[in-house]
């Protein structure tokens, strides 16, 4: 009955702008990686450091844009970086087609879109808590979390069998239209979106700003263990990716349609999990969901160091990630929603911003190291030391406790 709630008009238009971004984002799952490995022959070491120069070094043109955007109107924030996503993707086609494509190029276009990715990220969560009921919380998130699986489930197959027929930069040139779409979306929305005042303080940024997200974040007895986990767990999970796509298509001899077909069939798992939070937490409470799944869901990573070649090690990269993605399903909607039920409506932009940078600065350096030690004693071997260490994560969620929310405004509904 919840899940077929309606949130309104302007939710629609916005879950239609992330929907269609999400599909040519998972169209072109590991675009990069793939576009180094088989157009540039670029090795584990060089395909760790894509991803990792990429994220940190947005990351860090994001630091200041997170405070920037929390007094602007979201809207045109999100829309310019949509456009500013959308105008860098291009470059990369149009390089290709000329015969100029370089490793440095990728990992100036990685840098511009990692940097737009969080400030999209900071501004549409607070869009979104100004934008839905704070009781309809979890129904959004599910539905975003929803939508994200399964366009995870559909996208990386045909993103390899696009690959396959017309050459790993076609999966780019998707993705890149799928960002104008959104900004032409998020245009529709009706409404003029308020400019938010900041009182007290002059109009500028101050430099004070640019740490008030962390402050904020450390602060809180329940979003500090939080954060912890977070990070650690995702910088761990995705210091893994590189390092396994170097394992499966070039060690193994994976095709680009199998190693596709190996994250995109375990996408149901998502599907499902997100579908079964806002039941699991009405019936066991978010306390107690957000602390089962977020343990449960750091189980799997170790399975993928007994990869083997041929169906079997397909088989047993399905069922890893099947289990993973499962509870990563129910996880993620109820973490969302915990987040910014804690947050106050005009902290959201700098707590998130703060919280993705983090992320995305720990997963670069994770990315770097793990492509070195990778280099260093083997794919397998990483993978399997990182299976062991996020054994350790769920310790951090452990200490979280039912903390009594901090003042929000009450005349303000929440969302992510």
């Amino acid at each position: 009955m919840g899940a077929r709630r309606s949130l309104g008009r302007n939710f629609g238009w916005l879950w239609a702008a992330y929907a269609v971004s999400t599909c040519g984002t998972w169209l072109a799952f590991d675009a990069f990686p793939l576009i180094a490995i088989l157009v540039l022959h670029a090795g584990p070491t060089q395909v760790s450091a894509l991803a990792a120069v990429g994220l940190a070094v947005g990351a860090a043109v994001a630091v200041p844009l997170g405070p920037w955007v929390e007094f602007r109107r979201k809207r045109p924030v999100m829309v310019g970086m949509d456009l500013a996503r959308f105008a860098a993707l291009l470059t990369i086609p149009a390089a290709f087609a000329l015969g100029l494509l370089s490793f440095v190029q990728l990992l100036v276009v990685s840098v511009v879109v990692a940097a737009a990715d969080l400030t999209f990220t900071a501004a549409s969560g607070a869009y979104l808590k100004s934008l839905v009921p704070r009781q309809d919380l979890l129904v959004a998130n599910g539905r975003f979390e929803s939508t994200n699986w399964t366009a995870s489930m559909v996208g990386p197959p045909l993103g390899g069998a696009a690959i396959g027929l017309l050459g790993p930069v076609m999966t780019v040139v998707a993705n890149a239209v799928s960002f104008l779409l959104s900004a032409v979306g998020i245009r529709a929305i009706d409404g003029e979106e308020p400019r938010p005042v900041r009182t007290g303080a002059p109009p500028r940024l101050r430099a004070g700003d640019l740490l008030d997200g962390w402050r904020y974040i450390l602060a809180d007895p329940a979003l500090r263990p939080l954060f912890f986990n977070t990070v650690l767990f995702n910088s761990l999970l995705m210091a893994t990716s590189p390092v396994l796509a170097v394992l499966m298509l070039g060690h193994l001899g994976f095709a680009p349609w199998q190693y596709g077909l190996a994250f995109a069939v375990p996408c149901v798992g998502g599907l499902i999990g997100s579908r079964l939070a806002r039941p699991l937490v009405a019936r066991f409470g978010q306390h107690k969901i957000l602390l089962t799944a977020g343990a449960l869901r750091a189980c799997w990573l170790p399975g993928l160091a007994f990869i083997r070649p041929g169906t079997a090690g397909l088989l047993l990269v399905m069922g890893v990630e099947l289990g993973l993605i499962t509870c990563c399903g129910v996880f993620n909607p109820v973490y969302a929603t915990y987040r910014l039920d804690r947050t106050p409506i005009d902290r959201v932009a700098r707590t998130l911003s703060a919280w993705s940078v983090t992320g995305k600065a720990a997963t670069a350096a994770m990315t770097g190291l793990w492509g070195l030690l990778a280099a260093v004693t083997g794919p397998r071997t990483a993978i399997a030391i990182a299976g062991l260490l996020i054994l350790v994560t769920p310790l951090l969620l452990f200490r979280i406790r039912e903390a009594p929310l901090k003042a929000v405004d009450p005349g303000v509904s929440c969302s992510t």
